[in-house]
């Protein structure tokens, strides 16, 4: 079906004033946020081992001016506020915004408890929620979004870029639950430097977003540009220096929502495109530790990789812009290979 210019500007008014309500929500919320962070000391607890169990020591040093100071966590609640309120009320649709909207809250949910043992704990080694529980919590929510996508929209392929749709059956539950748990868990894994996770999370929904537009799914485009809105928001305070954390509450929320809308616009393959430098993070903190348990040595300094690029010299906000830049080339090369792989 063809759509006229009038359509097309309705579209994008639409999509983009949705952005912007969630950004004025979210600036407006940050304030109470804020003062409720500091009244009742939300502070972050510095992490001083890793997973393999040994002492972080190049962590600690990178990053010991800055745990000198109090830094609240669990802003990842504003935005996520934010982003629920807009799409509840304003872009609510089961084919579209469930599923995502679903993951954004799931998975925020099961950060905010890891942020709770984090601040309130006693602190020492990893504060929170035990890895495997947490990985646990989250395969269950994707294998749950996996069954619903499956089972109430009918969806059973995976468009494979420059074949075709690839039918799988009921493999696609699966499937869906590993874009979810991988995707969460590289977002969080990149949630090591100020404005690095949100920065990378807006460039990637911007992507989607787009990818979304181009397919016609109006409603799935607005909610990724309500996502990017409200991060705008937590960007301007998030930016080094920073003044608050979005804390795991943020970054489970972004990355298992960010994983639904990949599969929602049937872009699974793309992801690794879209999304490059989380497969990145994410890979170089999985060579490290394999390397550690089986060959007894390291191959990155610290890791993920952005602690690593600190650690030879590079200044955290060069990390951090850098990143930004790869993101959006990545980002529009994802995007061109939707379009020219026939995803669109």
């Amino acid at each position: 079906m063809e759509i006229t210019i009038s359509q097309l500007n309705s579209q994008l008014t639409t999509t983009f004033l949705l952005s912007m309500v969630a950004f004025l929500i979210a600036m407006f919320l940050t304030p109470v946020y804020t003062y409720i962070a500091y009244k009742y000391k939300f502070w972050k607890k510095q992490r001083t081992t890793s997973t393999t169990g040994e002492q972080l020591t190049v962590f600690t040093k990178l990053h010991a001016n800055k745990f000198k100071r109090n830094i609240p966590t669990m802003a990842g609640v504003v935005f996520l506020t934010s982003i629920v309120l807009v799409t509840f009320f304003l872009n609510l649709n089961r084919q579209q915004t469930w599923l995502p909207l679903a993951a954004l809250v799931g998975g925020g949910i099961v950060g905010l408890l890891d942020d709770i043992i984090n601040v309130r704990g006693a602190g020492g080694g990893i504060a929170g929620l035990r890895s495997g529980l947490k990985f646990t919590m989250i395969t269950v929510l994707g294998l749950a979004l996996g069954w619903y996508f499956f089972a109430k929209l009918g969806i059973d392929g995976i468009h494979v870029p420059f074949i075709g749709n690839w039918i799988v059956g009921w493999w696609i539950i699966p499937i869906f639950a590993f874009a979810v748990v991988a995707t969460g868990n590289a977002v969080n894994i990149s949630d090591g430097l100020d404005g690095l996770a949100g920065g990378l999370a807006a460039i990637s929904f911007s992507g989607f977003g787009v990818v979304a537009l181009l397919q016609g799914h109006v409603v799935l485009a607005a909610f990724c540009f309500t996502v990017v809105g409200a991060l705008l928001s937590y960007l301007w305070f998030n930016i080094y220096p920073a003044r608050f954390f979005m804390g795991d509450v943020g970054s489970f929320a972004l990355g298992t929502s960010l994983g639904v809308v990949a599969m929602l616009t049937n872009s699974f393959f793309l992801l690794p495109i879209i999304g490059f430098l989380f497969v990145v993070e994410a890979a170089s903190s999985l060579i490290q530790i394999v390397s550690k348990k089986f060959f007894k040595r390291k191959i990155f300094i610290s890791a993920p990789l952005h602690h690593h690029l600190e650690a030879i010299g590079w200044p955290e906000t060069k990390v951090t812009m850098r990143f930004w830049v790869v993101a959006a080339v990545m980002s529009f090369i994802g995007v061109l290979f939707a379009i020219a792989g026939g995803n669109i």
